[in-house]
């Protein structure tokens, strides 16, 4: 997708998302066979309902009609949620994974998996795991120090709410 188009997109779709109350974290143009694919991803502080997204999507539909942005090829229309795995990379996306367990990938090398506790300016307050019973340990981190972060997926880990009863 070329820069003007992408600005372009941006322009058009982030009043109509910012009015939901989301964020639009992405705008992907890639090919589906003879069809473009245009994937619009957003997300909130709460996550985003599939009924929201299909309230977006309609009125993004409308509105792509309305301006020329896409030309006149045909595309198929995406809006989703930017899911589990996807990288974290502004401080917001660190924000909604605090209690979560991210996998860092440090500037200086090697790997790390902390849960995060909490979030500032500067960094984030994790949680190491222990090994083998061993306790966990608490660690600093920096936004400049890390290279790549991105959200574990754990299957029996208890919700919030189940431990609270």
């Amino acid at each position: 997708m070329s820069t003007t188009q992408s600005d372009r997109l941006r322009a058009l779709l982030e009043p109509l998302v910012a009015a939901k109350g989301l964020d639009l974290e992405d705008v992907e143009m890639s090919k589906a066979g003879k069809r473009r694919m245009l994937r619009i991803i957003v997300d909130s502080d709460e996550g985003v309902e599939l009924d929201a997204c299909a309230e977006l999507s309609r009125e993004v539909s409308e509105k792509l009609d309305e301006s020329d942005v896409m030309g006149e090829d045909e595309y198929v229309l995406e809006v989703s949620s930017p899911g589990a795995d996807r990288p974290l990379t502004e401080h917001r996306h660190y924000v909604r994974a605090i209690g979560r367990l991210v996998k860092f990938q440090p500037a200086e090398g090697g790997e790390l998996i902390a849960r995060i506790l909490d979030v500032d300016d500067e960094g984030m307050d994790l949680e190491v795991p222990g090994v083998k019973g061993r306790k966990a340990t608490a660690r600093r981190i920096a936004f400049t120090d890390i290279a790549k972060a991105r959200v574990e997926i754990e299957f029996n880990r208890k919700d919030k709410k189940e431990e609270e009863a």
